[in-house]
C-alpha cells in the first residue's frame, strides 16, 4: 500500500476512543471523514504517518494538520499528550499485521 500512495508512508487515522484505524486515503483529513462518517469524533481522531520499512520503534510519526485541535488542549501538527500518543502505538501495534 506505501508502495501504490507515497513510496515509503501509509497515512493513517486512528480513533484511540474506538480502537479502530482508517489507511489508504491521499489526505488524513478523508480518513477522517470516513471514520467520523462512522461515529467517531473528532477529540479522538488522530493522524500519523506509518513506515513499513523502518524499524519498529520508528514506524510511527505522529504528525498531521488534523492533530491540531486548541479546543482539545492539542495546539501542534504533533500529538501533545502522551497517554494519547501510547494509545495510539498500541492500537497500531494491535492492528497492523506484519
Amino acid at each position: 500500500m506505501a508502495q501504490e500512495q507515497f513510496g515509503d508512508l501509509i497515512k493513517i487515522v486512528v480513533d484511540v476512543e474506538k480502537e479502530i484505524m482508517a489507511l489508504g486515503g491521499e489526505l488524513h483529513a478523508d480518513e477522517e471523514v470516513a471514520l467520523m462518517e462512522k461515529g467517531s469524533r473528532r477529540e479522538n481522531t488522530w493522524g500519523i504517518n506509518f513506515y513499513p520499512k523502518k524499524p519498529k520503534e520508528e514506524r510511527i510519526e505522529l504528525d498531521s494538520i488534523i492533530n491540531i485541535k486548541p479546543s482539545y488542549g492539542n495546539r501542534s501538527r504533533d500529538v501533545e499528550k502522551p497517554e494519547i500518543r501510547k494509545k495510539i502505538k498500541e492500537i497500531v501495534e494491535k492492528l497492523v499485521v506484519e
